[in-house]
């Protein structure tokens, strides 16, 4: 049997699917993966063949919306699967899932699954800059997940969505699992800092909740240096990204170290003693599940995929979205109570082994697949 991952971006193959990609070989499984950006020459084509894989690149914008460009990128699916003939395909994020699923429908392939790693850009804000947007993604998704006969979904909350907006058809398996899960043994236990150090990775993107991290840092440090605040982040491709003007502001400003983009990001985890992350709806974010792994308190938003790993009071703190006060509320609580976080921390890595171990995570996926 023949596997197809297809993904938006190169780097997530490993970063992201990689232990999913082992599991998948272990059954016997050849997989083949494809995504933007890998052909010769790219940095990450001899990691992905050094797994073992069959690599294939198709032109893919994950960001843009010119029509031309997303057929483009579905008839090179549809030739790479005419040609490949896998028995499963499983895409994900917005457009593999839509292009990958309506490729893998018209090529016959004869189980076809999609992940919904999140809902991103188009599904944040009630603003009308956003509904037009809104609306062609999920006529897409509606279109492609008909095409689908397996859907996994990070958090309850999302499938909720799909099904209220009539996305998924009722011949449509779906599932919930555990985002995608954290390598407990890859992201270990590290000691805390003697200062209360707070930390955000993320892409820099508005939604991230990254602009109400950097107001509450300001505030707080404007009142005490007894704390500190450090930003992990790259400026990403599209409408919501940060402007470099307005990061270069922040880096001006002694209230925020920034460390840049990590290939590593384990090294900053073990610098703080609280994982923040105020963003504005997720599938589950990984960085949490990394950093609860590595024994932090979380202070994250009360938002689908966001919720689904803190429970309030015990291994961290919910806030509403977009509120700078509330953020900065829970922040003073770990710097007035220092062993707070330590006390925190040891519950998220628990909940971490329990709920988000990589390998439960995967096992329950290949089960769904039929490939347990």
């Amino acid at each position: 049997m023949r596997i197809l991952l297809i993904a938006g971006l190169a780097d997530s193959l490993i970063n992201f699917r990689g232990p999913l990609i082992l599991a998948l070989k272990s059954k016997g499984l050849v997989v083949h993966v494809a995504a933007p950006g890998l052909a010769q020459g790219s940095t990450m084509l001899p990691q992905l063949e050094a797994l073992g894989l069959v690599v294939h690149n198709v032109p893919m914008s994950r960001s843009g919306i010119n029509p031309f460009v997303d057929i483009l990128s579905l008839w090179h699916l549809w030739v790479l699967m005419l040609r490949i003939r896998p028995s499963h395909i499983l895409p994900y994020t917005i457009k593999p899932v839509v292009y990958g699923s309506i490729a893998a429908r018209l090529a016959f392939v004869p189980h076809r699954h999609a992940l919904i790693t999140g809902l991103g850009y188009a599904f944040q804000g009630r603003d009308g800059s956003r509904r037009s947007l809104r609306l062609l993604v999920q006529g897409l998704y509606a279109l492609a997940l008909k095409c689908s006969q397996n859907v996994f979904f990070q958090n309850p909350d999302d499938l909720s969505l799909f099904r209220s907006l009539g996305l998924l058809s009722s011949k449509t398996k779906s599932c919930v699992v555990n985002g995608s899960g954290v390598d407990v043994m890859a992201f270990r236990v590290a000691p805390l800092p003697a200062k209360t150090h707070f930390l955000l990775i993320a892409r820099l993107l508005g939604d991230k909740g990254i602009r109400e991290y950097v107001l509450a840092a300001q505030r707080i440090s404007a009142l005490s240096p007894r704390a500190q605040f450090s930003l992990v982040g790259w400026i990403d491709d599209g409408p919501d990204a940060i402007p470099q003007s307005e990061l270069n502001s922040w880096v001006r400003d002694s209230a925020i170290n920034y460390l840049g983009r990590l290939s590593d990001v384990r090294p900053a985890i073990a610098s703080c003693s609280v994982y923040v992350l105020p963003s504005y709806r997720e599938g589950t974010p990984r960085t949490v599940l990394e950093a609860m792994a590595m024994g932090r308190a979380v202070i994250t938003t009360d938002v689908p995929g966001c919720r689904q790993t803190v429970v309030d009071g015990d291994n961290g703190f919910l806030v509403p979205a977009k509120s700078v006060d509330a953020l900065v509320e829970a922040m003073e609580r770990f710097i007035a109570d220092p062993p707070l976080a330590a006390r925190m921390g040891a519950r998220s890595r628990q909940i971490a082994e329990d709920k988000f171990d990589v390998h439960k995570v995967n096992a329950a996926m290949l089960n769904q697949m039929g490939l347990s």
